[in-house]
């Protein structure tokens, strides 16, 4: 990955592209359009009493390519749920009202860690996500960093988009480490491919060799088990990366591994910080020196203090926004899918 990723001309006043965002994601779709060189299209949002919803388009959309952005995540107000539940009512009055193709640009993608079944008759509830969107009428659906991108691909029967925060760190990480060894970390053997082509677009992008490191884990009950760590680590600044924080175990216990091994500093890259209860305190340990997140979830959770002064949020914005005006134009996404390098 280099910079051709990055943020190109703005829209044309031509391009018949309408950008909508729901309730509890406008700041980020103001972002996306102010990096677009647009502005958001309106709609009309009611809550009534007994729960219910009414969405519907403010602005013509006839022919329009149109692209909603919302994140599904819970809260602070809305459940994943109702989020769900009013950006499908949406997409399909849009397809009602003439739109020549509805896109749902989905940041944080509820329900997507559960692809697969691991008890006797468990619900594969990716698998009905994308039959809900499918249903009202959805043409393509974008995310970033989803869990497993070969269930989620496998999901979806209309086209689907895992866009890779990795052009978002790079820089980041580049500035942080100047010029001591990096070992990208990852904190389980199921997060290899993400760490990997971390690593592999550090090394295109700093021209020298990059180490790399992972943490066994077994997770069985809630229980988590396994202490086998390999790579070498001796010196290096530390990267762990991985989709999501939730409790922030994960990520705590890698970085304890790591400095076991000789790591100087640990620093923790995520897409998604979600910091569930628990993990103001957890990510307290001085084991990890800092963390980035991107805005797909912004960090209400967390209160005052030292998970938060370490934190730092980077928009995913301008990515965003490059992959909708790319997908617009029918253009390549090859340097911002998450299984290219």
């Amino acid at each position: 990955m280099d910079s051709s990723w990055m943020p190109r001309s703005a829209l044309t006043r031509s391009d018949r592209l309408r950008l909508f965002a729901l309730k509890g994601s406008t700041e980020l779709g103001e972002r996306i359009a102010a990096a677009m060189g647009c502005t958001l299209a309106t709609q009309e949002e009611r809550s009534f009493e007994d729960g219910e919803h009414k969405i519907r388009p403010l602005d013509s959309v006839a022919g329009y390519d149109v692209y909603v952005v919302h994140s599904l995540f819970g809260g602070p107000v809305e459940s994943p749920n109702d989020k769900l539940c009013r950006l499908l009512f949406l997409i399909g009055a849009l397809r009602d009202a003439g739109a020549a193709s509805v896109t749902a640009v989905t940041p944080y993608l509820c329900y997507a860690r559960k692809d697969r079944r691991t008890k006797a008759n468990d619900p594969v509830t990716l698998r009905y996500l994308a039959s809900l969107f499918e249903a009202v009428g959805t043409n393509r659906i974008v995310t970033l960093d989803v869990h497993n991108v070969a269930a989620f691909e496998n999901a979806f029967r209309c086209p689907s988009v895992s866009l890779t925060t990795a052009p978002l760190l790079i820089d980041k990480i580049k500035s942080i480490a100047a010029e001591r060894p990096i070992s990208v970390v990852s904190p389980d053997l199921g997060g290899g491919k993400r760490a990997d082509l971390l690593r592999e677009a550090l090394e295109k992008a700093l021209q020298r060799p990059i180490g790399k490191a992972f943490v066994e884990k077994h997770r069985s009950s809630g229980r988590v088990s396994g202490d086998l760590f390999a790579g070498e680590v001796s010196g290096a600044l530390c990267v762990v990366v991985d989709d999501l924080i939730s409790s922030g175990g994960t990520l705590v216990r890698a970085a304890k591994a790591a400095r076991d091994h000789g790591a100087s500093r640990v620093i923790a890259c995520v897409a998604h910080g979600l910091f569930m209860p628990g993990a103001d305190i957890a990510l307290a340990d001085a084991s990890i020196d800092r963390i980035i997140a991107t805005d797909t979830v912004p960090p209400f959770r967390l209160p005052p203090g030292p998970v938060l002064a370490k934190l730092e949020v980077i928009s995913a914005a301008p990515l965003l926004a490059e992959a909708i005006k790319r997908l617009h134009q029918n253009e390549s996404l090859a340097d911002l899918l998450m299984y290219q390098a």
